[in-house]
């Protein structure tokens, strides 16, 4: 294929796309396939011969579609929100065709400079401390765009781990590093996503799910016995992570009680914010981020309430040499003349990396921060009027407080 055809076909792929999402509604949301049914529908083996793009195309709809979930559909309701708009697909169309891999700074120099800009747009509009901010006099920290927040929850692991265990080589030089390891222990609440318990696994940090209240929310007397009785047994706290709307009834932790006992006990606090991020757009919305100074890394997906595609998740750290010291690699390879320039590879587990911030900066100029916020605000008072419809039916009831656009309910028991 050659710019001609491609220009063409690019013209037609718009067209299928533009006709895809804007009938979804006609489509039916769950497949009707069983595992292997793409097996019968394709040949062996790749084809020896390049294919007529009519042929390929037409399998689009024969072979794909059929095996699609269509999560833009206003009748799908699974899993969580993963909306996204037209000027986000045309970001990551630009990314597409740049296809920079933006592991330094001079790798694209514009791949860098717009993420930190754009995340600290993002930063200040979710009303976060500045201390998250790359432009700030009084900053050590800053953000930065990953794939998942279940992958910001492991690096805020990983940092934190490396963090302790550098501390604790100073008083037991001596000791091996996976000695201390072994006796790291890291807390969430019974309510975390199970991210958490993925990042112990692949850590070798032992985890504890803490006990909820009421509301379902962590509370810092909890967390404070917890740690108590570990140290006791000879173990070496290391981390917390508070959630802020729970992926079970979008519960939400206790910030500003557990701040303070992570500050006083010398653990990394991260902060889970997946899908209620968002909705810190709004001043009105923000109550529940009371005692967020005390963050030192704080995590949310755009690309599930923002209007911004998959993937996209904004991850903050309040000391970045901390998240350095920990993925910090050097070969001669990477090295360039502006050595004083942020090198994202150094923030995260891979060394590449996407143009993730041409969407989001798309996302943020096109809609504005007043739409934005009015988009979170209709989706809460959806949530209101279909939980009002609830309480009026005796049939159901509602065994959580909603939050947010979140309505739990079930069928009651006779």
């Amino acid at each position: 294929m050659q710019a001609e055809e491609y220009n063409r076909r690019g013209k037609e792929m718009v067209d299928y796309i533009t006709e895809y999402l804007t009938k979804i509604r006609e489509r039916q949301v769950i497949p009707d396939v069983q595992p292997g049914y793409m097996r019968e529908l394709l040949p062996e083996n790749a084809p020896l011969d390049g294919e007529n793009w009519d042929s390929i195309f037409q399998d689009v709809e024969k072979i794909i579609m059929p095996g699609v979930v269509h999560w833009q559909s206003p009748h799908m309701h699974a899993y969580f929100p993963a909306l996204t708009s037209w000027p986000s697909l045309l970001g990551d169309m630009l990314a597409d065709a740049i296809n920079c891999i933006g592991f330094t700074w001079a790798s694209s120099p514009a791949c860098t400079e717009l993420e930190m800009n754009v995340i600290d747009w993002l930063c200040k509009a979710l009303g976060l401390p500045v201390h998250f901010l790359h432009h700030h006099p009084d900053s050590r920290g800053g953000g930065v765009l990953q794939s998942t927040v279940s992958e910001c929850t492991l690096i805020s692991l990983l940092a934190a781990r490396k963090d302790k265990i550098l501390q604790l080589k100073k008083l037991e030089a001596d000791t091996d590093d996976s000695v201390i390891n072994s006796r790291l222990i890291a807390y969430a609440s019974d309510q975390a996503h199970s991210s958490v318990e993925k990042a112990g696994l692949i850590s070798l940090v032992k985890v504890r799910f803490l006990p909820t209240d009421e509301n379902f929310g962590l509370r810092g007397s909890t967390l404070q016995a917890a740690i108590e009785k570990d140290r006791k047994n000879g173990l070496i706290p290391v981390m917390l992570c508070a959630t802020l709307g729970s992926t079970g009834v979008c519960s939400f932790d206790y910030l500003s009680e557990l701040g303070p006992v992570c500050a006083r006990e010398g653990l990394w606090l991260h902060v889970d914010a997946a899908y209620a991020g968002s909705a810190f757009l709004c001043p009105e919305l923000r109550g529940s981020l009371e005692g967020i100074e005390f963050a030192d890394s704080f995590a949310f997906n755009p690309s599930k309430w923002m209007m911004v595609h998959f993937d996209c998740t904004a991850f903050w750290v309040k000391d970045k040499c901390k998240l350095q010291q920990t993925f910090s690699v050097d070969p001669i390879y990477l090295r360039h003349d502006n050595s004083g320039a942020t090198d994202f590879m150094h923030w995260q587990i891979p060394l590449s990396r996407r143009f993730r911030s041409l969407k989001l900066w798309f996302v943020m100029r096109t809609f504005g921060m007043k739409n934005l916020q009015a988009h979170i605000r209709h989706g809460v008072d959806m949530a209101k009027l279909f939980e009002s419809l609830v309480r009026s039916d005796p049939n159901f009831e509602i065994p959580a407080k909603r939050h947010l656009g979140l309505v739990v309910f079930c069928l009651k028991v006779c």
